[in-house]
C-alpha cells in the first residue's frame, strides 16, 4: 500500500516565499550589483571621511570634502598627463586612416566586411548614445547612493545588528572586517591598473611603438575589466605594430602575453592576497566562478564578494563553537 506523504501549510508557505524571494533577486540583481558597489565605495572613502570628523568637521561636509579631494586627484592626474597624450591621440587619429589602408594591404582582408561593420555601427549610433547615457545615469545614481550610505553608515550597521538579538556585538565587528577588507580590495584594484598601465608604458617604449601612452592608458583602464579587458587592450598595439612591420606585431602580442600570464599567476593573486588576505587559488577560483553565473560584473566582483562570504562563514564557524 502506497504511503501517504502529508505537506504542512506551513512547508507550503515558507517553499512560496522562498521561491518568490529568489525570483524577487533575481529581476532586481542589476540594482543589488549597484548596491553592492557602493558599499564597496563607502569602504574605500570611510577611512578618510573620519579623518575629516575628526577634525570636528560636520559629517555632510567631510564627505563633500572627500568627494572633492578624490575629484581633484583624478583631475591632478588627468593634467599630468593630458598634454603628450592629447598630442599622441591626435596624431593616431590623423593617421588611421592610412594605417587601416595599411593593413588591409598586409592582411588581404576584404575591406567591404570592414565597411558593412560601419555600416551597421552608424545605424546602431542611436541605440548606443542611449547605452552610453543609461550608464552615465547609473554611475550618478552610484554616486548619490554611495554619499547617502556614507552620511547614515552609523545607523546602517547599528539598525543591521540590532536584527540579531544578543550577538549585536559581533556583528557590527564583522561589518567592520567586511568594510576593512573591501575598501583594501577597491585599492589594490587601482594599484592592478596602474601596475599594467605602467608595465604596458615600458614595454611598448622598449618596442619603439608609436603613441607607447594612450596605448598604455588603455590597457591600464581596461585591467578593470577581468579575462576580455587585457585581450581588448592588446588589440590596438598590435594592430599598430602590424602596420610598421609583421615582425614587430609578433613581438608586441609575446609582450601583451607575457604582462598577461605576470597578472594573471603573480600580480593579481598576489596583490589581492596582500589587501584582502584571500589564497591566490580562492581568488583566481572566485573570478572564474564569478564571471561564470555574472559576466564581466560577476568576474568584476568575484573577489569582494569572496571575502564578504569568507568573513560570514569565518563568524558562523566561531559561533558554532562558541
Amino acid at each position: 500500500m502506497p504511503q501517504k506523504i502529508d505537506i504542512s501549510h506551513r512547508t507550503v508557505i515558507f517553499t512560496t516565499i522562498f521561491i518568490l524571494a529568489l525570483w524577487i533577486t533575481y529581476l532586481i540583481r542589476d540594482l543589488l550589483i549597484i548596491l553592492f558597489v557602493a558599499l564597496i565605495f563607502v569602504s574605500a572613502l570611510s577611512p578618510l571621511v573620519k579623518i575629516f570628523v575628526k577634525l570636528r568637521l560636520p559629517k555632510v561636509l567631510s564627505i563633500a570634502i572627500t568627494y572633492i579631494v578624490i575629484v581633484a586627484a583624478i583631475v591632478g592626474l588627468i593634467i599630468s598627463i593630458v598634454p603628450p597624450l592629447i598630442e599622441q591621440s591626435t596624431k593616431l587619429v590623423i593617421t588611421a586612416p592610412g594605417l587601416l589602408a595599411q593593413f588591409f594591404n598586409i592582411t588581404n582582408l576584404d575591406k567591404s566586411v570592414f565597411s558593412s561593420e560601419l555600416t551597421s555601427l552608424s545605424k546602431n549610433l542611436f541605440s548606443i548614445t542611449l547605452s552610453v547615457f543609461d550608464n552615465l545615469l547609473t554611475i550618478i545614481f552610484l554616486l548619490v547612493i554611495t554619499f547617502y550610505m556614507l552620511l547614515e553608515q552609523d545607523s546602517l550597521e547599528n539598525r543591521f545588528s540590532s536584527l540579531f538579538k544578543g550577538k549585536e556585538e559581533r556583528i557590527r565587528r564583522s561589518i567592520v572586517k567586511i568594510e576593512e577588507k573591501l575598501g583594501a580590495w577597491l585599492r589594490g584594484q587601482l594599484i592592478l591598473s596602474l601596475i599594467i598601465g605602467v608595465l604596458s608604458y615600458i614595454g611598448l617604449t622598449i618596442l619603439n611603438i608609436p603613441y607607447a601612452l594612450p596605448l598604455a592608458m588603455v590597457a591600464g583602464i581596461m585591467e578593470v575589466v577581468p579575462v576580455i579587458g587585457p585581450i581588448v587592450s592588446a588589440l590596438p598595439a598590435i594592430f599598430l605594430a602590424l602596420t610598421i612591420t609583421p615582425v614587430l606585431s609578433v613581438g608586441v602580442a609575446v609582450m601583451f602575453l607575457l604582462i598577461q600570464q605576470l597578472e594573471n599567476h603573480l600580480i593579481v593573486p598576489q596583490v589581492m592576497k596582500r589587501a584582502v588576505g584571500l589564497n591566490p587559488l580562492v581568488v583566481i577560483l572566485a573570478i572564474a566562478i564569478g564571471g561564470r553565473l555574472l559576466g564581466i560584473a560577476g568576474a568584476l566582483l568575484a573577489v569582494p564578494m569572496a571575502v564578504v562570504v569568507q568573513i560570514i562563514a569565518a563568524e558562523i564557524l566561531e559561533g558554532e563553537k562558541i
